[in-house]
């Protein structure tokens, strides 16, 4: 717990220190202002503003229909809750895929109208330019690699990532390849432990696990799932620590027969 009380403010140091150090880094999502004050007051060290807004808060199947401006949003709400975190934002689809200019000018968007720390992106090689030209800007990049949700239309599933050998053997150089490029860490995304440890072991910069197993130098998850907001969500990686959805409806049901029997308010709960 000594760690929490002596850093005031992390950054991309910190998280550098921490992987040298051997001190595990813990991430979790957050969309909004409230939740993200009570994330960073609890001790978390990355916050990510992450495209499963798309899912979570706005309904959407897959993350691609999020826009640049609904991340803005997030982003900046976010930021106006968290005093210690190092806050992360998704580009999302089609901001930065294909055209290094466009990605530079999102990227730029994040920072200025968020107040944002870095930015998120998916890919390895194909992405490289993209990664190149919002690093000449001075904005810190963090990569993505594994299953990359962005590009569910060409993987057709949400099934482990890179369990044949020349898969592997591709992410493993797409890793080197965005530490060489200047990614300050990269999100390894349900991808066998083993590979996991593996790229670990041989980057630099550290690596955060979403069903990559414990070797990676820390791990995030989705708030909504591990909180339990979410039900339908059940694969073998999460760790649910609440069950919110239940409580909510439990405590909406009991406001509501309170408000039908005229129990609330009562003569202590009024002026």
């Amino acid at each position: 717990m000594s760690v929490h009380k002596e850093i005031k403010r992390i950054t991309t140091h910190t998280l550098q220190e921490f992987k040298e150090e051997g001190i595990k880094i813990s991430m979790l999502t957050a969309y909004d202002f409230s939740m993200a004050g009570i994330i960073d007051s609890a001790g978390i060290d990355v916050i990510l503003v992450g495209d499963s807004a798309s899912n979570v808060m706005a309904g959407h199947e897959t993350t691609l229909p999020i826009t640049l401006d609904q991340m803005i949003y997030h982003g900046s709400s976010v930021v106006r809750g968290v005093s210690r975190a190092l806050v992360v934002v998704d580009l999302p689809f089609g901001y930065y895929q294909g055209n290094s200019r466009v990605a530079l000018d999102s990227a730029i968007r994040i920072m200025k109208e968020c107040g944002a720390h870095a930015v998120k992106v998916e890919g390895g090689s194909e992405i490289c330019e993209s990664v190149q030209r919002i690093l000449s800007a001075g904005i810190p990049v963090m990569g993505h690699l594994g299953l990359t949700p962005q590009s569910i239309y060409k993987f057709g599933t949400y099934t482990v990532r890179a369990k044949e050998e020349a898969e592997a053997k591709k992410l493993m150089e797409d890793a080197l390849l965005l530490e060489k490029t200047g990614c300050f860490a990269i999100v390894l995304e349900k991808i066998p432990a083993k590979l996991a440890t593996l790229v670990s072991k041989k980057l630099h910069i550290p690596t955060i696990g979403i069903g990559a197993g414990g070797g990676t130098d820390g791990q995030v998850l989705v708030s909504h799932d591990m909180l339990g907001i979410t039900k339908e969500f059940k694969p073998r990686f999460l760790r649910r620590y609440l069950n919110l959805a239940d409580e909510i409806q439990n405590a909406v049901k009991q406001y509501v027969d309170d408000v039908k029997s005229n129990n609330f308010p009562n003569k202590e709960e009024q002026y």
